[in-house]
């Protein structure tokens, strides 16, 4: 059986100058080891859950894989309890908190660095940043969103968050179309890996290139996330939080309207404005 996302916990809580033993559910963080055609490939930091989806999200960002016609089946323990439409599933192979990606065709291309992986950063040991950028294209012009519809999104994302309700401590990844309807809403530890799994949820579903999706993603915009989303072929990225500098670079470079401080009525667009109709 796949384990719980929240587990229970005791504490000791101090409030109002005095202590009590109460009740507390904390998030689950566990290594998965991400392996492609039987040989190791990545430690991932990870909330349990939907680990067919994360691993197709990551090869997908790095280039290995770009249609589900390259995958030949996925290894999996079977205490995960995942099945996964499009694709075979073998779940008696492998041991708990292992996947194995076997390919049907050569990969596009081996990752020329360690893909080792914490759950707050998603390209962490690159040898150069341009290794994770020289498979982005130009985005197409399109599609005009309104404005307005961009800050209900955020507690339509919020609403979604059944573990964060109980934790306070999960990152979430939701996928909406230009008309503001929810497609897919993920979520997990790490941001990157919320939006991994979103990515391959879509390639699952056949439905990558996200040419008319708008990409909303709790906490900040790191270059990471803008890599993902861009991969993707998502137009529209918006944060709660701030976007770094290379996250707004990429951006610009890229044509991919970002939005920051997703927050009450207000926003700050950082790159390709031109989207959000006036």
């Amino acid at each position: 059986m796949a384990k719980p996302p929240a587990p229970g916990v005791r504490v000791r809580k101090w409030s109002s100058g005095a202590w009590s033993e109460v009740p507390d559910a904390v998030v689950t963080e566990e290594p998965l080891q991400l392996m492609l055609d039987g040989v190791p490939l990545s430690v991932v930091m990870r909330t349990p859950g939907e680990d067919i989806e994360l691993a197709l999200g990551l090869m997908f960002a790095e280039g290995i894989v770009r249609s589900l016609d390259a995958i030949g089946h996925v290894r999996i323990s079977a205490e995960s309890g995942e099945t996964a439409s499009g694709i075979s599933v073998d779940s008696s192979l492998v041991e708990s908190n292992q996947i194995d990606v076997q390919l049907a065709v050569a990969p596009r291309r081996r990752p020329e660095r360690s893909m080792l992986s914490s759950s707050a950063c998603g390209v962490c040991g690159a040898v150069l940043i341009e290794d994770l950028r020289r498979d982005l294209a130009q985005l197409p012009a399109g599609p005009t969103i309104d404005p307005a519809l961009l800050p209900p999104l955020v507690e339509r994302l919020r609403s979604g968050q059944g573990v964060f309700e109980r934790t306070g401590g999960l990152h979430a990844a939701g996928l909406f179309s230009s008309g503001g309807d929810l497609i897919c809403m993920r979520e997990d530890i790490g941001r990157h890996n919320a939006v991994d799994k979103v990515v391959g949820r879509m390639l699952l579903d056949g439905r990558l290139p996200a040419r008319d999706a708008i990409l909303v993603v709790s906490g900040r915009a790191g270059y990471e996330i803008v890599q993902k989303s861009i991969t993707a072929g998502m137009p529209l990225l918006a944060a709660v939080g701030a976007p770094s500098s290379l996250a707004v670079a990429l951006s610009r470079e890229f044509n991919q309207t970002l939005v920051g401080f997703l927050r009450g009525e207000r926003f700050n667009v950082y790159a390709a404005p031109e989207r959000l109709a006036s």
